[in-house]
């Protein structure tokens, strides 16, 4: 993937749900090949086999345990998503938060199947560790900002600037994403600009009334 990311978590909205999914998914394919943009989702988890095998787009899992197969009732394995036709998943959502060892451990089992990690952080501390595993993203994400309407791009892009330098400091290849409000095309080229490879965003598109206008404006400026 060359072109910035816009990667769309579904969460556990309704709105985000089995026939919903599949518009939105429609909506992000469509946005897609009109503009040449590397749109992928994030459905949850009874959706995920379906969207893989219906849509071209990236379709990423919401978490992933790092266990292997067998004895672990309630776990969703690498192994899983594979076969359901994930190209990779979040790991440590600010909603689905790991301990250091949990992270790696999901972390190595995707890189292992050869799927894309995409390590959710805090501050520009959390996302230098995170890029010690070397993910293919860290995706930093300010809780504060999370579902609050307010674009970090525009409330914080020091922090953006100073995650993407303590990212690259450690492993320039891992490719930094910023999440936390993200609703237009302004937002996601103010993130580009600071350096990021793209943007983490839920409700603005989920909860849209028309997902395709949405998706259109925050590519329009790229």
């Amino acid at each position: 993937m060359t072109s910035p990311l816009i990667l769309v978590n579904l969460k556990t909205y309704k709105e985000g749900m089995g026939n919903r999914a599949h518009q939105i998914a429609t909506a992000a394919q469509l946005v897609a090949r009109e503009s040449g943009a590397v749109i992928g989702i994030a459905p949850g988890y009874i959706d995920l086999h379906p969207l893989c095998h219906h849509f071209t787009i990236p379709v990423y899992a919401q978490h992933v345990d790092g266990y292997e197969p067998g004895a672990k009732t309630g776990h969703v394995t690498v192994d899983a998503i594979r076969f359901a036709g994930a190209a990779g998943s979040l790991v440590n959502h600010s909603e689905r938060r790991l301990t250091l060892a949990e992270i790696e451990l999901s972390v190595r089992a995707l890189q292992a199947h050869k799927l894309s990690a995409v390590v959710c952080s805090n501050n520009e501390i959390t996302s230098a560790g995170a890029a010690a595993l070397g993910p293919a993203y860290v995706a930093i994400e300010p809780p504060e900002l999370i579902g609050s309407g307010i674009s970090v791009s525009k409330a914080n892009p020091e922090i953006i600037k100073r995650s993407v330098t303590a990212v690259h400091a450690v492993n320039p290849k891992v490719k930094v994403l910023t999440g936390a409000g993200i609703q237009s095309g302004e937002c996601v080229k103010i993130a580009v600009d600071l350096g990021t490879d793209g943007v983490l965003l839920a409700s603005s598109v989920v909860k849209a009334p028309d997902p395709v206008a949405v998706l259109r404006d925050l590519v329009s400026k790229l």
